[in-house]
């Protein structure tokens, strides 16, 4: 009868044993729930941020909406042609962008009216830099009729010499002043496509 005891307390405890390994794949529920729990924490995180760039979006798709509405039916496509000190010389790199900028009016604004702002660094007298803007300004509408195919009847041009309130770099001359020395092209009535 020992014997049958020390089977038994034997059998007992290889249950126990297989039981008790078998248990070893299990989670604590205590451990399931603090999962559960950060997940979804990390899950709220993430649709705040989520929101928060959601409605930064909606407000400068706002903004860029006002600015269209307050632009009245008038397209700016501001630094189209640089130029080189003293210079009135279209860049073969501002050649390429003045043939893409033709290509769309064509396609999509072909009754479009079109003015050629001419503008210069601050080196210079104003009455130099006057003349010198708007040769900048004419040679970018000769280009646009001649090389663009645009009717010389809509493409304008007018020059603001050194004008202050307009100066990109603000008293910038030589290499930094580049971005003074520009053409800008504004739609003034993109007609109908």
């Amino acid at each position: 009868m020992a014997i049958t005891r020390s089977r038994i307390g034997r059998g007992v405890l290889g249950v126990m044993i297989v039981a008790l390994c078998g248990c070893t794949g299990y989670v604590k529920k205590s451990d399931f729930d603090a999962t559960v729990a950060e997940l979804r924490a990390n899950d709220q995180k993430q649709q705040q941020e989520i929101d928060a760039i959601t409605q930064e979006m909606h407000q400068k798709f706002g903004q860029y909406d006002t600015q269209i509405t307050a632009m009245a039916g008038r397209i700016n496509v501001d630094t189209i042609a640089h130029f080189d000190t003293n210079q009135t010389a279209l860049r073969d790199e501002d050649k390429h962008r003045l043939d893409d900028f033709a290509k769309v009016m064509k396609d999509h604004h072909a009754n479009a009216v079109i003015t050629a702002e001419g503008f210069a660094d601050p080196a210079g007298s104003a009455a130099y830099n006057q003349h010198l803007a708007l040769k900048r300004a004419q040679a970018v509408r000769d280009y646009l009729v001649q090389s663009g195919g645009l009717n010389a009847d809509q493409v304008r041009a007018v020059g603001y010499g050194k004008v202050s309130n307009r100066q990109v770099v603000k008293g910038a001359t030589g290499e930094q002043g580049m971005p003074n020395r520009r053409v800008s092209l504004v739609t003034d009535f993109a007609g109908n496509s």
